[in-house]
């Protein structure tokens, strides 16, 4: 069974639709014993394309152009080959992408003739494996590769980009700076002797404004993870109300389609369902939800009901409609005051019939609700942008406040970080906390170790096999 880190050219399918890339890394000479055209190819400038096809290989192992053969190779495909030169690749080795017909027999036939000649099928993210170890990305760039491939919106991507632009790996290259400059200093202090130095300044610690500054800067980071994450796994909003009360004529607008059936009677919705959008970036799954009361007549609406309420249980964000027609009654009132009174947005619906007076304003805040006719769509973007501010406000940290020099901030891509830099915050805590008790630095200086070490297995300078093949093992085969 292959491992990452092995040695030998890889290939794998990178993209299928009318037209496929299959991506290969590690030799252009294995690629060029396929390859109708191998001068062409070996002598190819990195950043080209060369015309030719995919033929099957001779028995001898030649090239498939070399003169004479007792019949010409088979041709599997016609191909344009992209090449790209070591080290200025994305692997950091020779490499190409094959630009074939998109069909699968076609793609399958490609790939098989490509382990005729060498090649071994790509592990799961091998070829960002292959450009993290050749130092082409670190750990948070090669994170955000399948970050950028799996965002759902664009400011989602935007995010992405920005870490795989190199961001992230610039603040944490200031972090460790900062870090290794109090720990250098401590430690050159514990290679003095006792007696060369007065005992104040051998309990204090070194440098201790780079690890405040480090400490400001990684809880910066920590704080800008909850919103990182919305971004990235997006919420669940869920249109809930009354029977009758429009739910899912809002639903329906909100989409712009009508996916959602709308009837005068109530309890037409039975059962709850979903659709994607988003909002201010935010990716959401919208879920429409059967009418709320305490009593059904119908046990399957009944049923509908119990699922609503279970649905309403993991929303991070409820849009409770009120019928204006029929005004608030004391299920309403309930509601919007319960105890999920932070995470609703409260809309008076069917404005056009019976615009609101004298709404309660400890229920309905003219900041935090809407009122509006989800018939003619009139107010629904004022509810939309309620929406988005809701979920940024909610998935929100308050920053620390950071060092004057402000840095290019890009939050926290993953979980891995994440706790990587809970841990480093909590070991430089401690080495802090330490200092202020006046303890001696042999105490301290392992904190400040500890809180470097942390830093640098989010960047990949210090790094564990198995936690790299962990890491590179969720990503996609061709990424």
């Amino acid at each position: 069974m292959r491992r990452y880190g092995d040695a030998g050219p890889i290939a794998a399918r990178a993209a299928s639709g009318v037209l496929a890339i299959v991506r290969t890394s590690g030799s252009l000479e294995a690629l060029a014993r396929v390859f109708s055209r191998p001068r062409a190819l070996l002598e190819a400038p990195g950043n080209s394309v060369v015309y030719g096809w995919i033929v099957e290989p001779s028995e001898d192992g030649s090239p498939a152009g070399a003169p004479p053969a007792a019949a010409p190779p088979r041709r599997v495909d016609e191909v344009l080959v992209s090449v790209y030169r070591a080290p200025k690749s994305y692997t950091g080795e020779d490499a190409a992408d094959i630009s074939c017909h998109g069909g699968e027999a076609v793609i399958r036939a490609v790939l098989e003739t490509l382990r005729k000649a060498g090649f071994a099928d790509a592990l799961p993210g091998e070829f960002s494996f292959r450009a993290f170890m050749n130092g082409r990305l670190d750990l948070t760039r090669a994170e955000s590769v399948m970050e950028l491939v799996s965002a759902k919106t664009g400011a989602a991507a935007e995010k992405a980009l920005r870490r795989l632009s190199g961001a992230l790996e610039r603040e944490f290259h200031i972090i460790r700076e900062k870090l290794l400059e109090s720990l250098s200093a401590a430690e050159l202090f514990l290679d003095y002797p006792e007696d060369e130095i007065d005992g104040e300044t051998a309990e204090a610690l070194p440098h201790r404004a780079a690890a405040e500054e480090a400490l400001k800067r990684l809880e910066a980071l920590a704080a800008s993870y909850r919103r990182e994450r919305l971004y990235r796994e997006g919420a669940a909003v869920v249109i809930a109300g009354r029977p009758n009360a429009g739910k899912s004529s809002l639903f329906n607008v909100l989409l712009r389609e009508d996916r959602s059936i709308v009837a005068e009677n109530p309890g037409t919705t039975r059962d709850w369902i979903e659709a994607s959008l988003s909002f201010d970036g935010v990716p959401v799954r919208l879920i429409d939800t059967a009418g709320l009361r305490e009593a059904s007549p119908d046990p399957v609406e009944e049923i509908g009901v119990g699922r609503s309420r279970e649905m309403l249980e993991r929303a991070d964000l409820v849009v409770y409609v009120v019928d204006g027609t029929a005004g608030l009654n004391g299920e309403d009132r309930a509601f919007l005051s319960g105890p999920r009174r932070k995470k609703i947005i409260p809309v008076w619906n069917k404005a056009d019939i019976v615009p609101p007076v004298s709404l309660p304003p400890e229920l309905f805040s003219p900041d935090k609700s809407a009122v509006l006719s989800a018939r003619t769509g009139e107010g629904t973007e004022t509810l939309c942008r309620l929406i988005g501010e809701n979920l940024l406000e909610s998935h929100s940290s308050a920053f620390p406040d950071l060092p004057e020099a402000a840095f290019d901030f890009a939050g926290l891509g993953s979980e891995r970080q994440k706790a990587l830099v809970d841990r480093a915050i909590s070991s430089l805590n401690e080495a802090l906390l330490l200092a202020d008790r006046k303890e001696a630095l042999e105490l301290i200086a392992p904190f400040l170790r500890e809180a470097l070490d942390a830093a640098g297995e989010i960047t990949g300078e210090v790094s564990a096999a198995g936690v790299l093949e962990e890491m590179f093992s969720r990503f996609c085969v061709g990424k």
